[in-house]
């Protein structure tokens, strides 16, 4: 992959591999301050890194080069950025990032523990960022057949978890007799119950949910669009952009008061970014083609005003 970043940004790439597998990652660079991290799962910028691409290391056998037997399954991020005194200047950096995972992937894991892959709880339930339906495939990917779409709060038997295209995948059984059997995305289960829950709804795409959501649109031969808002404490707001898979999703949150912060959600609704604070920007390459979904929160105690700037190129 290839790129360029400039200043204070950050390039966000998610990786989905399995523990025991083999990941390396390497970045060339024309510019002498341009450094990856790696991060397992669950962690991100801010976070303790797994490796970082300035220091020699564990699994770091030389400077913006990683080599290593994964400990955890997972999604991992990679970041790519500049360091310190060339982000404050403002400088350029053109690069290309190598990555590769090697090794089998396990069968599904069985289990009775709680943690993202060894088998889970034995129920789960569904729960959506929207409280939209979640569809129930015919396999572990997101091109498979929906089997039936199930209601936000349906509780489901685990049958096993694993990771496939990037994401963790559960199948899953409802608890009715007959029931239905399937693959959910692993984004949007919780621990449930063995307690019957709503009939599933007809199949479709979960949608965004809400009310107070916003459709962006770019002006003729633009590629950007910059929005103004006021949150109330404890509100927020989400703006839609279509997209497409490989293109580069640029968000910059900038306001008054310390609780602002954003979100970012693919078109199947898993996140494309957990929280982070509107200090950051993001920039990043898109793996969905579709509607993703941008919130805009205020934590704070206090009415805040903010203007929000997308791109997408």
């Amino acid at each position: 992959m290839s790129d360029s970043l400039t200043g204070r940004e950050t390039v966000l790439y998610k990786v989905g591999a399995e523990a025991g597998q083999t990941m390396t990652v390497s970045l060339t660079v024309n510019n002498t301050a341009g450094y990856f991290n790696v991060y397992a799962p669950g962690a991100g910028p801010g976070d303790a890194a797994l490796a970082v691409g300035s220091l020699i290391g564990p699994m770091m056998p030389d400077l913006n080069r990683f080599e290593g037997i994964l400990p955890t399954s997972g999604t991992y991020t990679i970041s790519v950025y500049l360091y310190r005194a060339a982000a404050r200047r403002g400088e350029v950096a053109d690069y290309t990032l190598d990555v590769a995972v090697t090794g089998a992937t396990g069968e599904v894991v069985q289990g009775d523990f709680a943690d993202g892959l060894a088998g889970g709880p034995d129920f789960y339930q569904v729960a959506t960022s929207a409280g939209g339906p979640l569809n129930l495939r015919a396999g572990p990917s997101q091109g498979a057949a929906v089997v039936i779409a199930l209601a936000n709060g349906t509780n489901l038997s685990n049958l096993g978890c694993r990771m496939a295209e990037g994401r963790r995948w559960c199948r899953v059984a409802t608890l009715a007799d007959p029931g239905d059997e399937g693959w959910a995305a692993g984004d949007f289960l919780i621990e449930g119950s063995g307690t019957p829950a709503p009939a599933p709804t007809p199949a479709s795409d979960a949608a965004v949910g809400g009310t107070d959501e916003q459709r962006v649109h770019f002006d003729p031969g633009a590629s950007g669009a910059e929005l103004n808002g006021t949150l109330p404490p404890g509100a927020s707001h989400r703006y839609v952009l279509g997209a497409k898979d490989g293109q580069f999703l640029t968000v910059r949150v900038a306001g008054q008061g310390p609780g602002l912060s954003y979100q970012i959600f693919n078109p199947d609704r898993s996140f494309l970014l957990d929280q982070m604070s509107r200090e950051q920007d993001y920039r990043g390459q898109l793996w969905q083609s579709g509607d993703h979904v941008v919130e805009v929160i205020n934590r704070g105690n206090d009415t805040a005003s903010y203007t929000v700037t997308f791109g997408i190129e």
